[in-house]
């Protein structure tokens, strides 16, 4: 691609009134003179519905007001992307703790405008070394329930996302890496507000299991057991205690050190041990892969490769609607009737290939190829639904392998944030514990995740051939996170992601159709009610203008479903020298510049 021209890009809108955390920082080498602190935030700019902020230079969207603002310091001190990313996900581990953190893995897309590269960060968990294709069958032979895999330390993988965020800050910061920590330090000393969701999260998730251990229940639940409420002050020093380690001696003691001998005490839950060794931790690498780039009318669509079925699947989806008119049909019945049926498509040779590419041949450019997905979009019948579940496609490709598929879903216990900083670098980044507060296994004030529950709980079909996502030792589960990068003529114009488990790839798909077929605004894009078809049932998003398509649905032959989409969609759009951000109205997200 390119250089990236830049230019004094802006963004529109207004925002709120935030707290601020006051840190200082300093610059990253050792021999570079120390920039001076932030000032203290002054700010006095109205909040819009739309989420974005007053003409800046930097932006940074994000699911909680507390990471955005975090992450928004770092960059009004001069801080990169990276720099603000660290900031930003520490604070997330925090403030929204059933979403994401350093006991979780993560996807980064990044662009460097300096010198017009583009490159994807591989921090995704992986399977302990001793684990096989037996690691979730039960002493019958068959595969343990789902939830019974979730509780205790088994479903725990190797974490990626505090390497992840080391690598981007080795690569890409400016600031000293201990002050980036800061913010989240002092918030888990001096306590933070558990918010609405937080609160309704912890609510829901008791007769989940949240409670069965400690530390985690003594965290989310008062003395007398029941669910810490909105507006109570939380603190957590034992995370203050393990991010001042990380503070001085970056990833080494959590990976080599006494953080990770606690995780691996951890996992040794008297419920569904875990297995995970000190050697795991300590072999734990993350990966820069080759990004995933698929062309869309005038646009090129670019995101993260296997392990995650993301930007493949979204890819797809994009590939077989570029033979229809979807611009001129806008967002009409005829229009959603295509889209749901590209996707019965694309999540069928999901459900077949899509895997850990380092263990398993994927058929990666075959999935792409133009005249496949136009063999795959010729199936499409513009006046009626096909059958369900659509079966997978032969794609070309060079090491063919006989696989059988798996329909194993992603929970939704994920988190997304989008950053721009003044030197066109651009950061897409989806980090996640898994479902909803993971594995319920806490320690040194942090969740750990249950990333292992989505690999395939059966190994083989019942004929006995192999399903690609099989657990197997060192290997990273698929997943469906989506951290992507648009571009048009070589230069960025859309970043976007979001949470969601399996869903992501439609949320993030609806918003691109939106955006780039459509022409709408980001907030307009995420606003929208979601239209998700997982080779079955068309689910329609309750409560939204989506229920509305129903009846022409059912007449074209779909088998429709009306249910809640729990997204967290985050969007930076940059058009006419300006940056546009949005935030999810789903979640408590925010859009800010500074």
């Amino acid at each position: 691609m390119p250089e990236f021209q830049r230019t004094s890009l802006g963004v529109l809108g207004a925002m709120a009134v935030l707290a601020i955390l006051v840190f200082t920082f300093a610059a990253g080498p050792a021999d570079r003179a120390r920039s001076p602190a932030p000032a203290p935030a002054t700010d006095d700019r109205e909040r819009t519905e739309t989420g974005a902020a007053v003409p800046d230079s930097v932006m940074v969207a994000a699911a909680h007001p507390l990471a955005a603002e975090a992450g928004r310091a770092v960059l009004a001190a001069g801080g990169t992307a990276a720099d603000a990313a660290v900031a930003v996900q520490t604070m997330l581990n925090l403030v929204e703790p059933q979403s994401s953190g350093i006991g979780g893995g993560a996807f980064a897309v990044i662009w460097d405008g300096a010198d017009g590269r583009l490159t994807t960060l591989d921090g995704r968990e992986k399977a302990p070394l001793a684990a096989d294709e037996t690691y979730w069958l039960g002493e019958d032979g068959e595969p343990v329930a789902w939830w019974d895999a979730v509780v205790g330390g088994r479903s725990v993988g190797v974490p990626g996302t505090l390497k992840l965020l080391e690598t981007l800050h080795a690569r890409h910061g400016r600031m000293d890496w201990a002050n980036l920590l800061q913010p989240a330090i002092d918030a888990a000393e001096q306590g933070f507000t558990i918010s609405p969701r937080l609160a309704a999260s912890i609510a829901a998730a008791q007769e989940k299991k949240l409670d069965l251990f400690e530390p985690t229940r003594s965290y989310f639940f008062d003395p007398n057991g029941s669910p810490r409420a909105a507006g109570t002050l939380l603190r957590n020093p034992a995370f203050a205690t393990t991010l001042r380690l990380i503070a001085a001696g970056g990833s080494a003691p959590f990976y080599e050190g006494e953080i990770a001998a606690d995780i691996v005490a951890a996992v040794r839950t008297d419920i569904n041990a875990g297995i995970l060794t000190p050697e795991d931790l300590a072999a734990y690498t993350v990966v820069e892969r080759a990004p995933i780039c698929v062309p869309y009318r005038a646009y090129e669509v670019c995101g993260m490769g296997p392990p995650t079925s993301g930007a493949l699947t979204i890819g797809q989806i994009l590939g077989m609607l570029e033979g229809f008119d979807m611009p001129g049909l806008g967002p009409s019945p005829e229009a959603w009737h295509l889209y749901a049926e590209a996707a019965k498509l694309a999540y069928a040779d999901r459900a077949l290939y899509m895997a850990d590419a380092d263990f398993v041949p994927m058929p990666t450019r075959g999935l792409l190829d133009p005249d496949y997905l136009a063999s795959r979009a010729a199936l499409i019948d513009p006046s009626a639904a096909m059958p369900t579940p659509a079966k997978a496609g032969t794609p070309p490709w060079d090491e063919a392998a006989v696989q059988a598929p798996d329909t194993q879903p992603e929970r939704p216990g994920t988190s997304h944030f989008v950053i721009v900083d003044a030197d066109g670098l651009m950061i897409s980044m989806t980090t996640t514990i898994e479902t909803g507060f993971g594995s319920r296994v806490m320690t040194r004030g942090f969740l750990l995740n249950n990333e292992l529950t989505d690999f395939s709980r059966a190994p083989a079909a019942e004929d006995g051939t192999p399903i690609a996502n099989r657990v197997e030792g060192g290997k990273r589960p698929r997943s469906s996170m989506s951290p992507t990068i648009v571009f048009r003529d070589g230069a960025p114009v859309l970043l976007i992601g979001s949470p969601g488990g399996s869903p992501i790839i439609h949320y993030v798909a609806n918003a691109l159709v939106a955006v780039l077929d459509w022409g709408m605004e980001p907030q307009a894009a995420l606003d929208m009610g979601h239209v998700v078809n997982r080779n079955g049932v068309t689910e329609l998003e309750e409560g939204t203008e989506a229920e509305a398509l129903a009846d022409a649905l059912a007449t074209l032959g779909h088998e429709i479903t009306v249910r809640p989409h729990e997204s967290g969609l985050h969007a930076i759009q940059i058009k006419d020298g300006a940056l546009i951000g949005a935030a999810d109205p789903r979640r408590e997200g925010v859009a800010v510049g500074g």
